[in-house]
């Protein structure tokens, strides 16, 4: 008997740098001192490595510029209170363990450096053993917590953008982790 194998096909990303920036810039993201610099100096500035990380690691995941200006905008837009609002955070917070889930991650940004990959990685595995949650639960609670949004992996890089956002010159203000996990934490009352 013979078995098929099923191949994925490779994810493509049709978004380049200049995406983004178009997309920052519209939305009011990136100041205009940035998006003016010349091309020499785009290079090396700290806002066009950022731009280049967002392209890469959040365009195989938008279909579409508004896709990718939604996944954008997450890095710059959050509001606890509207986000613990909506009907799909409410479908989060009721299923068992989420709120553990919510706890033990609060606890882990606050303790701990800013959130980059290899961070992200201890925190995920540190509140899957503290809270005792796995699978969707706790996917889905850390990112509601810190993207605003549930869905899957591409939620993940919009957290390690974060920091970086939050750090960078000529970025409009981001929230970093930590100051996310303040806000949700404190909306949940």
């Amino acid at each position: 008997m013979r078995t098929e194998r099923t191949t994925r096909a490779p994810v493509v990303n049709s978004w380049t740098a200049s995406d983004v920036r178009a997309i920052l810039i519209q939305y009011g993201w990136l100041a205009d001192a940035v998006s003016s610099i010349s091309a020499a100096e785009t290079n090396s500035s700290p806002a066009e490595s950022w731009i280049e990380n967002a392209a890469t690691w959040l365009g195989p995941h938008a279909a579409n510029r508004g896709a990718l200006a939604e996944l954008l905008g997450l890095v710059f837009r959050y509001d606890a209170r509207e986000i613990i609002a909506s009907p799909e955070a409410h479908a989060v917070m009721l299923r068992e363990g989420a709120r553990d889930a919510i706890r033990a991650l609060g606890l882990e940004v606050l303790v701990g450096p800013p959130v980059d990959s290899a961070r992200f990685n201890e925190i995920f595995s540190a509140v899957r053993q503290r809270s005792g949650t796995s699978g969707r639960v706790l996917f889905y609670s850390i990112r509601l917590a810190l993207a605003g949004r549930v869905g899957e992996g591409e939620l993940d890089r919009v957290i390690l953008l974060l920091a970086t956002a939050a750090a960078t010159p000529g970025f409009a203000s981001a929230k970093t982790a930590r100051e996310r996990m303040i806000e949700f934490c404190a909306a949940l009352d």
